[in-house]
Protein backbone atom coordinates (compact mmCIF):
# COMPACT_ATOMS: atom_id res chain seq x y z
CA UNK A 1 0.00 0.00 0.00
CA UNK A 2 1.39 3.27 -1.40
CA UNK A 3 2.08 6.04 2.14
CA UNK A 4 0.15 9.24 2.01
CA UNK A 5 2.55 12.12 0.71
CA UNK A 6 2.89 14.42 3.67
CA UNK A 7 1.84 18.25 3.67
CA UNK A 8 4.77 20.86 2.78
CA UNK A 9 4.25 21.73 6.72
CA UNK A 10 4.75 17.77 8.09
CA UNK A 11 6.96 17.43 5.84
CA UNK A 12 9.31 20.62 6.59
CA UNK A 13 8.68 19.73 10.14
CA UNK A 14 10.05 16.29 9.45
CA UNK A 15 13.40 18.05 7.63
CA UNK A 16 14.06 19.61 10.95
CA UNK A 17 13.36 17.28 13.03
CA UNK A 18 16.51 15.78 11.79
CA UNK A 19 17.98 18.58 13.62
CA UNK A 20 18.50 16.41 16.42
CA UNK A 21 21.51 14.36 14.74
CA UNK A 22 23.22 17.72 13.88
CA UNK A 23 26.92 17.46 14.89
CA UNK A 24 26.10 20.38 17.49
CA UNK A 25 25.30 17.71 19.71
CA UNK A 26 28.51 15.79 19.18
CA UNK A 27 30.26 15.02 22.42
CA UNK A 28 33.40 16.71 21.11
CA UNK A 29 31.16 20.30 20.07
CA UNK A 30 29.71 19.63 23.24
CA UNK A 31 32.60 20.06 25.26
CA UNK A 32 34.23 22.62 22.42
CA UNK A 33 31.47 24.65 23.06
CA UNK A 34 31.27 24.10 26.86
CA UNK A 35 34.74 25.63 27.21
CA UNK A 36 36.29 22.30 27.67
CA UNK A 37 38.72 21.94 24.84
CA UNK A 38 42.20 22.67 24.78
CA UNK A 39 44.32 24.78 22.73
CA UNK A 40 45.63 21.51 20.40
CA UNK A 41 41.71 20.36 20.40
CA UNK A 42 41.16 23.77 18.39
CA UNK A 43 43.53 24.21 16.63
CA UNK A 44 42.62 20.74 15.11
CA UNK A 45 38.96 21.44 14.95
CA UNK A 46 39.99 24.39 12.54
CA UNK A 47 42.69 23.10 10.44
CA UNK A 48 40.16 19.98 9.31
CA UNK A 49 36.99 21.99 8.67
CA UNK A 50 38.86 23.80 6.56
CA UNK A 51 38.72 21.23 4.16
CA UNK A 52 35.14 20.75 4.43
CA UNK A 53 35.23 24.76 3.73
CA UNK A 54 37.51 24.55 0.50
CA UNK A 55 35.43 21.65 -0.43
CA UNK A 56 31.73 23.97 -0.24
CA UNK A 57 32.40 25.53 -3.73
CA UNK A 58 33.51 22.61 -5.28
CA UNK A 59 30.09 20.79 -3.87
CA UNK A 60 28.02 24.48 -5.29
CA UNK A 61 29.74 24.49 -8.85
CA UNK A 62 28.76 20.65 -8.96
CA UNK A 63 25.46 21.72 -8.32
CA UNK A 64 25.44 24.59 -11.04
CA UNK A 65 26.96 21.82 -13.54
CA UNK A 66 23.99 19.41 -13.35
CA UNK A 67 21.22 22.36 -13.23
CA UNK A 68 19.56 23.16 -16.15
CA UNK A 69 17.12 26.05 -14.66
CA UNK A 70 18.60 29.39 -15.08
CA UNK A 71 16.78 31.21 -12.19
CA UNK A 72 17.90 28.83 -9.89
CA UNK A 73 21.49 29.04 -11.02
CA UNK A 74 21.62 32.59 -10.85
CA UNK A 75 20.67 32.22 -6.88
CA UNK A 76 23.02 29.34 -6.50
CA UNK A 77 25.93 31.32 -7.56
CA UNK A 78 25.65 33.46 -4.88
CA UNK A 79 27.10 30.32 -2.42
CA UNK A 80 30.44 29.96 -4.64
CA UNK A 81 31.44 34.18 -4.48
CA UNK A 82 29.90 33.64 -0.61
CA UNK A 83 33.09 31.01 0.14
CA UNK A 84 35.65 32.47 -2.69
CA UNK A 85 35.35 35.85 -1.87
CA UNK A 86 36.41 38.73 -4.73
CA UNK A 87 38.93 40.69 -5.07
CA UNK A 88 39.55 43.28 -2.33
CA UNK A 89 38.89 43.55 1.69
CA UNK A 90 35.54 43.67 0.83
CA UNK A 91 35.34 40.70 -1.09
CA UNK A 92 36.26 38.76 2.05
CA UNK A 93 35.35 35.35 1.55
CA UNK A 94 34.56 32.47 3.80
CA UNK A 95 37.24 30.18 3.16
CA UNK A 96 39.86 33.30 3.16
CA UNK A 97 37.52 34.35 6.76
CA UNK A 98 38.60 30.83 8.52
CA UNK A 99 42.08 30.50 7.29
CA UNK A 100 41.91 33.85 9.33
CA UNK A 101 40.67 31.88 12.09
CA UNK A 102 43.22 29.28 11.63
CA UNK A 103 45.73 32.45 12.29
CA UNK A 104 43.62 33.03 15.01
CA UNK A 105 43.84 29.67 16.77
CA UNK A 106 47.61 29.88 16.57
CA UNK A 107 47.98 28.39 12.74
CA UNK A 108 50.03 29.67 10.14
CA UNK A 109 48.78 29.34 6.80
CA UNK A 110 51.20 26.95 5.25
CA UNK A 111 50.26 24.76 7.75
CA UNK A 112 46.82 24.69 7.17
CA UNK A 113 46.96 24.50 3.40
CA UNK A 114 49.45 21.66 2.83
CA UNK A 115 46.98 19.06 5.02
CA UNK A 116 50.05 18.34 7.09
CA UNK A 117 47.00 18.17 10.12
CA UNK A 118 44.26 17.04 8.05
CA UNK A 119 42.94 13.63 9.18
CA UNK A 120 42.29 10.52 6.58
CA UNK A 121 38.57 10.31 7.70
CA UNK A 122 38.17 13.75 7.19
CA UNK A 123 39.11 13.66 3.71
CA UNK A 124 37.07 10.85 2.87
CA UNK A 125 33.68 12.03 4.56
CA UNK A 126 34.03 15.28 2.42
CA UNK A 127 35.08 13.30 -0.66
CA UNK A 128 32.11 11.10 -0.39
CA UNK A 129 29.74 14.57 0.04
CA UNK A 130 31.09 15.94 -3.09
CA UNK A 131 31.06 12.82 -5.09
CA UNK A 132 27.14 12.23 -4.12
CA UNK A 133 26.76 15.83 -5.36
CA UNK A 134 28.38 15.25 -8.36
CA UNK A 135 26.26 12.50 -9.25
CA UNK A 136 22.80 13.38 -7.95
CA UNK A 137 20.48 15.55 -9.28
CA UNK A 138 20.61 19.62 -8.44
CA UNK A 139 17.72 18.98 -6.80
CA UNK A 140 18.87 15.96 -4.72
CA UNK A 141 22.33 18.22 -4.16
CA UNK A 142 20.32 21.10 -3.04
CA UNK A 143 18.22 18.80 -0.43
CA UNK A 144 21.58 18.09 0.98
CA UNK A 145 22.25 21.43 1.64
CA UNK A 146 19.93 21.77 4.43
CA UNK A 147 21.75 20.89 7.25
CA UNK A 148 22.11 24.93 6.58
CA UNK A 149 18.84 25.10 8.82
CA UNK A 150 20.34 23.90 11.73
CA UNK A 151 23.79 26.04 11.12
CA UNK A 152 22.77 29.42 12.61
CA UNK A 153 22.09 27.91 15.94
CA UNK A 154 25.86 26.65 16.23
CA UNK A 155 27.55 29.84 14.98
CA UNK A 156 25.82 31.74 17.28
CA UNK A 157 26.75 29.87 19.86
CA UNK A 158 30.43 29.96 19.09
CA UNK A 159 29.99 34.03 18.82
CA UNK A 160 28.28 33.56 22.64
CA UNK A 161 31.04 31.63 24.46
CA UNK A 162 34.29 31.42 22.74
CA UNK A 163 35.19 34.82 23.53
CA UNK A 164 34.74 33.84 27.59
CA UNK A 165 36.01 30.18 27.05
CA UNK A 166 38.57 31.14 25.14
CA UNK A 167 40.37 34.20 25.68
CA UNK A 168 43.06 33.59 23.76
CA UNK A 169 41.71 33.69 20.39
CA UNK A 170 41.82 36.85 18.69
CA UNK A 171 38.13 38.30 18.22
CA UNK A 172 39.62 39.11 14.69
CA UNK A 173 39.38 35.30 14.07
CA UNK A 174 35.19 35.21 14.75
CA UNK A 175 34.22 36.85 11.71
CA UNK A 176 33.63 33.60 9.58
CA UNK A 177 30.68 32.50 12.41
CA UNK A 178 29.14 36.47 12.13
CA UNK A 179 29.43 36.44 8.22
CA UNK A 180 27.50 32.71 8.20
CA UNK A 181 24.73 33.88 10.41
CA UNK A 182 22.70 35.68 7.35
CA UNK A 183 24.07 34.01 4.52
CA UNK A 184 23.02 30.33 5.96
CA UNK A 185 18.96 31.33 6.56
CA UNK A 186 18.99 33.03 2.91
CA UNK A 187 20.75 29.70 1.59
CA UNK A 188 18.20 27.61 3.51
CA UNK A 189 14.80 29.32 1.97
CA UNK A 190 16.16 28.74 -1.43
CA UNK A 191 17.17 25.14 -0.69
CA UNK A 192 14.30 24.36 1.29
CA UNK A 193 11.76 25.91 -1.54
CA UNK A 194 13.53 23.49 -4.11
CA UNK A 195 12.96 20.45 -1.29
CA UNK A 196 9.14 21.23 -0.68
CA UNK A 197 8.55 21.86 -4.35
CA UNK A 198 10.37 18.68 -5.99
CA UNK A 199 9.65 15.80 -3.91
CA UNK A 200 6.08 15.80 -3.36
CA UNK A 201 4.75 11.89 -3.10
CA UNK A 202 6.03 10.10 -0.13
CA UNK A 203 8.49 7.90 -1.53
CA UNK A 204 10.10 11.34 -2.42
CA UNK A 205 9.99 12.65 0.71
CA UNK A 206 11.66 9.51 2.54
CA UNK A 207 14.01 9.87 -0.27
CA UNK A 208 14.89 13.36 0.58
CA UNK A 209 14.55 12.96 4.28
CA UNK A 210 17.63 9.67 3.94
CA UNK A 211 19.18 12.35 1.69
CA UNK A 212 19.39 15.06 4.53
CA UNK A 213 20.94 12.29 6.71
CA UNK A 214 23.62 11.12 4.71
CA UNK A 215 24.98 14.42 4.81
CA UNK A 216 23.94 14.58 8.55
CA UNK A 217 26.13 11.37 9.00
CA UNK A 218 29.19 13.29 7.22
CA UNK A 219 29.16 15.68 9.56
CA UNK A 220 29.22 13.38 12.42
CA UNK A 221 31.47 11.51 10.37
CA UNK A 222 33.74 14.65 10.76
CA UNK A 223 33.80 15.19 14.33
CA UNK A 224 34.35 11.91 15.24
CA UNK A 225 37.24 11.62 12.58
CA UNK A 226 38.53 15.01 15.16
CA UNK A 227 37.53 13.84 18.52
CA UNK A 228 39.48 10.49 18.03
CA UNK A 229 42.57 12.13 16.96
CA UNK A 230 42.78 14.97 19.19
CA UNK A 231 40.62 14.25 22.13
CA UNK A 232 41.77 10.56 22.73
CA UNK A 233 44.86 11.12 21.39
CA UNK A 234 44.28 8.21 18.72
CA UNK A 235 45.98 9.79 15.76
CA UNK A 236 46.06 7.38 12.22
CA UNK A 237 49.16 5.61 11.57
CA UNK A 238 50.40 6.03 15.64
CA UNK A 239 53.44 4.46 16.23
CA UNK A 240 53.88 3.74 12.27
CA UNK A 241 53.88 7.50 11.07
CA UNK A 242 52.36 11.06 10.66
CA UNK A 243 48.90 11.19 9.45
CA UNK A 244 50.50 13.10 7.11
CA UNK A 245 51.29 10.05 5.20
CA UNK A 246 48.28 9.63 3.85
CA UNK A 247 46.74 11.01 0.05
CA UNK A 248 47.13 14.40 -0.79
CA UNK A 249 43.51 16.66 -2.50
CA UNK A 250 40.43 15.64 -3.21
CA UNK A 251 41.05 12.73 -5.40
Amino acid sequence: MTKQALSKEAFEQALRAKEKYYHINHPFHKRMNNGECSKEEIQGWVANRLYYQIAIPVKDAAVLANCPDMKTRRKWIQRIIDHDGRDGEEGLGGIEAWLRLGEAVGLNREELLDERHLLPAVKFAVGAYVNFVRRASWEEAACSSLTEMFAPKIHQSRLDTWPDHYKWIDPEGFKYFQMRLSQARRDVEHGLAITLDHFVTREQQDKALNILQFKLDVLWCVADAICLAYEHKRVPYDGIADQSISHKGML
